[in-house]
């Protein structure tokens, strides 16, 4: 049975099998944890990214972790929470963490570190947020040896520190 960790900190330093990347549809970078991965990945990412032609709101796709301690990166994206009801947000949100477990699992990888997605410039309430990684970690925990949430600010990691601290 795997382990679910939630932690404070930079993604990009993780050593792990694969971290996931809250891109936008384009996948060709853009601010806060997407630019963070593509800056520390090199120029390479950018350019198999170019070959993806995108992604769906709620999909994933898989590239090489070129720069990174990862070895791979899966790019989600994640749902602007004001598009769309509560309810179809969750959903998509949803689809993000399932597919990408899916895709890591497909691929064989065991330790998968995730962003907290759509809860920075997409508006996705932060704490809603958190319970929606956590609840999709738990149905996949039996997959991976290690799955962590990384959370980069005080406020979010206050929110899993408060509503899952078991995990921390």
């Amino acid at each position: 049975m795997g382990q679910i960790k939630i932690i404070q900190g930079d993604i990009t330093k993780l050593s792990c099998d694969v971290i996931v990347n809250a891109a936008n549809s384009s996948l060709l970078g853009g601010g806060g944890v997407d630019g963070a991965i593509h800056f520390a990945a090199g120029p390479e990412l950018l350019a198999e990214c170019r070959t993806l032609h995108g992604c769906k709101t709620g999909e994933a796709k898989i590239t090489k972790g070129y720069r990174l301690p990862a070895s791979f990166v899966i790019h989600t994206v994640g749902p602007i929470y004001y598009e769309h009801t509560p309810e179809e947000a969750e959903k998509l949100l949803t689809s993000c963490y399932d597919n990408s477990l899916r895709l890591a699992k497909e691929k064989e990888l065991k330790t998968i570190a995730f962003p907290l997605i759509s809860a920075g410039v997409y508006g996705y309430p932060q704490r809603d947020a958190i319970r929606v990684a956590v609840e999709a970690m738990k149905r996949h925990l039996g997959d991976f040896d290690v799955i962590t949430l990384v959370l980069f600010g005080d406020r979010e990691f206050g929110f899993a520190r408060e509503d899952f601290g078991e995990f921390i």
